[in-house]
């Protein structure tokens, strides 16, 4: 899929700022990086209220909370134990967001595919910043070819729907979109808790595909490090994390907050863990609703996720 150039007008606004301030990447063809951010703020709405909503806002709130979560990427991280970089010359960029077209509402994942398609193309780490949990979507399409992948959820919720309202690539479909994906070939799903959209039906079609699905009250009776040893070895990983997810005490600015989610040593465990274990080919950060957040803690939260990430995937020699 041909993907026009910044000044064909594919992209949105140049964003307020970057992420942790690294360069702006304008044309995602002359993309050189190790890593890329990229923001995809619009989902599939379920209805007209869904088009725009807090949840759009998200990634330009993560980027602006951004200067809180790193002070220097020469200063010593010890949720990575060392320096992000550990002294090497890796490059981040942040493409900006994926626009939305009111006239075409299924045309920014089109564009959000083929961005990633391009990112991976050029051996660049995508990193995305949602927009709801039906962002990955598009994204899990563009590793077509690349399997084969094991996805790694963590969601208070099964997003095992098949439909709602007749759309099927909305915020609570994209596990079961994933299963359909020849190049997914395993799924854990983590922190599930409480209820969601999920019915019997969707329960037994997850379990049925061989989702190892563990509650949230699996993975503190647990731990994170027993969870990771039923994650495959020597595997490549996708990571997609949504806000609701983890505890609303660390991240409080989700539109369905419950109780007893995974907590932020979990979450540092799991990314850290799946970094050494095997590679974990790209993320998203997914359902942060900033009109509900508090002092920045959600955005903040993200931020450290990424950043997380950035550094176990440096330090575990992925760019070496």
């Amino acid at each position: 899929m041909d993907i026009p150039a910044a000044s064909d007008q594919a992209w949105g606004p140049t964003p307020r700022r970057t992420f942790l301030n690294v360069p702006y990447c304008e044309d995602v063809h002359q993309l050189k990086a190790h890593v890329a951010i990229l923001g995809i703020p619009y989902g599939d709405p379920y209805s007209i209220d869904e088009v725009s909503n807090s949840q759009t806002k998200a990634p330009e709130a993560v980027r602006e909370a951004s200067a809180r979560v790193c002070f220097g990427l020469d200063r010593y991280d010890f949720d990575i134990g060392g320096t992000v970089f550990d002294g090497k010359p890796i490059k981040v960029v942040d493409c900006g967001n994926i626009p939305g077209d009111v006239r075409n509402l299924s045309r920014h994942y089109e564009l959000a595919e083929a961005t990633v398609r391009t990112m991976l193309e050029k051996d660049t780490l995508p990193i995305v910043i949602g927009g709801d949990h039906g962002v990955p979507i598009p994204v899990f399409r563009a590793y077509e070819g690349r399997g084969p992948i094991h996805l790694v959820q963590i969601d208070a919720h099964l997003d095992w729907r098949d439909e709602v309202n007749g759309v099927r690539e909305g915020y609570s479909n994209p596990i079961r979109r994933a299963a359909e994906m020849q190049h997914i070939q395993g799924i854990t799903q983590i922190g599930l808790r409480g209820q969601g959209s999920a019915r019997t039906r969707d329960v037994e079609d997850a379990m049925a595909y061989g989702c190892d699905i563990v509650t949230a009250a699996e993975l503190h009776d647990s731990g994170m490090r027993v969870v990771l040893e039923r994650i495959p070895d020597d595997a490549h990983y996708y990571l997609t994390i949504d806000a609701d997810g983890v505890d609303p005490s660390v991240m409080p600015g989700v539109w369905a907050p419950h109780p007893g989610g995974v907590t932020y040593p979990q979450m540092h465990t799991l990314i850290q863990g799946l970094c050494r274990k095997g590679r974990v080919v790209g993320m998203d950060v997914n359902e942060i609703t900033p009109i509900y957040d508090i002092n920045q803690a959600t955005c903040m939260a993200a931020g450290r996720f990424i950043v997380n990430l950035i550094g176990g995937a440096v330090h575990n020699g992925y760019f070496d």
